[in-house]
């Protein structure tokens, strides 16, 4: 039986867990939400990019957080294995598409079935792998590439995951997804509410927003344009529209309005700097920034938590 695809880029490690658990995932946009991502607003250097890039997250959230945090708010743990390519290709090796291998992450970059890419880029992406076809990996990619195969040794290249933007282990495989007790989705999402305000503690947040609105008066490099306009504007916008939906639907009203204000203005900064407007977009940036702490004081109050300290 073929592993069911799911699919949009911006959420890949989201998209590989819904097609490892199947129709026990909540979907993509909610596990997304569980991980903690739309939380926040940083300013990193990544692995091979000896540059300042933005990110639609907090600076303390990390992809693999992400992944174990969503799934053990909804019940669910998995095997995780890295560091030997050996024990790696020994579990691709036994890959089905009734049991397949979440692998990542791998340097985007390095996947030549990729366009226009071909180097380094500092982006890690996860792959759900099922299957061999001589020397190729069989897979399907979360990028919009359904079924596509890579060569072995450009895969375990592009797997060593030295490039990637934080620490990680080469070669890292994720099976045996299991779960261990049923919670429904408005639990989880309660539950993972105090993990969204250590992540919106502090200034961080507002001050790179302001250092943005900063770079973008005094010009962004050809990285730091490309990264902000081909993924971190869609997959900030997305996860807190996602957000708000979600939040929303359990009763978190003030902060599901003010991500909802969020998604707006991030969206809007599409335009303004792919058209060259840096006016509109610093003064964008410069809005958003005050709304960290806002939102942060919305979950504390929907919590029923006093500031700064939970009951």
């Amino acid at each position: 039986m073929l592993v069911n695809y799911h699919g949009n880029g911006p959420y890949c490690a989201s998209d590989a867990i819904t097609m490892m658990i199947g129709s026990a995932s909540p979907g993509a946009a909610a596990l997304e939400v569980l991980s903690g991502s739309p939380f926040g607003l940083s300013i990193q250097s990544t692995g091979m990019v000896d540059q300042d890039l933005p990110f639609f997250c907090a600076k303390e959230w990390l992809p693999p957080d992400g992944i174990a945090n969503s799934l053990s708010l909804l019940g669910w743990t998995f095997d995780q294995n890295g560091g030997s390519r050996e024990e790696a290709m020994a579990i691709l090796r036994r890959a089905t598409p009734e049991q397949p291998v979440l692998a990542g992450p791998v340097e985007m970059g390095l996947l030549p079935h990729h366009p226009g890419l071909g180097q380094p880029i500092g982006a890690d992406h996860h792959l759900v792998v099922f299957g061999f076809d001589g020397d190729l990996i069989l897979m399907h990619d979360p990028h919009g590439y359904p079924f596509a195969t890579v060569p072995t040794e450009a895969f375990l290249t592009a797997w060593e995951a030295d490039t990637v933007g934080y620490p990680v282990q080469p070669y890292t495989t994720r099976t045996n997804f299991r779960r261990l007790r049923e919670i429904d989705l408005a639990t989880a999402l309660r539950q993972s509410v105090p993990t969204a305000i250590r992540l919106l503690d502090g200034p961080d947040s507002a001050n790179s927003a302001e250092r943005l609105a900063a770079m973008v008066e005094s010009g962004l490099t050809r990285m730091q344009h490309k990264y902000l306009v081909e993924y971190q504007i869609s997959g900030g916008t997305m996860r807190l529209s996602d957000a708000a939906s979600l939040f929303a639907r359990i009763g978190c009203t003030a902060a599901a309005r003010i991500m909802e204000y969020q998604a707006r203005l991030i969206g809007s900064l599409q335009l303004p700097l792919v058209t060259g407007d840096t006016a509109t977009a610093a003064a964008t940036f410069r809005a958003l920034a005050p709304t960290y702490a806002q939102l942060r004081l919305a979950l504390l109050q929907t919590a029923g938590l006093t500031y700064g300290l939970p009951d």
